[in-house]
């Protein structure tokens, strides 16, 4: 079905999507937060003195890798693939890091939290998220490293 994806799960990318929609509306309306993951991260670590209480936003965070270990357990593991250097990745993580400080939210937080409620912010800063994956990607296949 999709030669040029072997490895894709649709089904599976559809209720994962379907669940993170699911939680974010459910913090949202029911708790009038947003489920930005990067600001509850922020919080529950200090760095923020606003936002979600601070046991609420702790609870998100803990929760995230949790609940991936319990699926994991449920229905076996996902493969994974690192860079044999660990510092890519140190300063991959840094450079989101201060990304999403400097942008007022991460990825998921504008993608899918502030895009639904039509945040202009969000609609500029989620176009910028995209554009930038197409332009690497394209620089990648062009330097022969995809």
């Amino acid at each position: 079905m999709l030669t040029a994806f072997p490895h894709a799960m649709p089904l599976q990318g559809l209720i994962g999507g379907l669940m993170i929609g699911v939680a974010a509306a459910l913090m949202l309306l029911g708790l009038g937060r947003i489920a930005g993951v990067s600001g509850l991260a922020a919080r529950a670590t200090g760095i923020a003195d606003s936002g979600a209480p601070r046991a609420m936003a702790a609870a998100f965070v803990i929760g995230l890798p949790l609940g991936a270990l319990l699926l994991s357990a449920l229905i076996g593991g996902v493969e994974t693939r690192f860079p044999p250097s660990v510092i890519p990745l140190l300063v991959g993580g840094l450079l989101v890091g201060y990304g999403t400080r400097l942008g007022s939210g991460c990825t998921s937080g504008h993608g899918v939290c502030g895009m639904s409620r039509l945040s202009p912010r969000s609609l500029v800063a989620t176009a910028i998220f995209m554009a930038s994956g197409f332009v690497t990607v394209a620089l990648m296949r062009a330097g022969g490293l995809l």
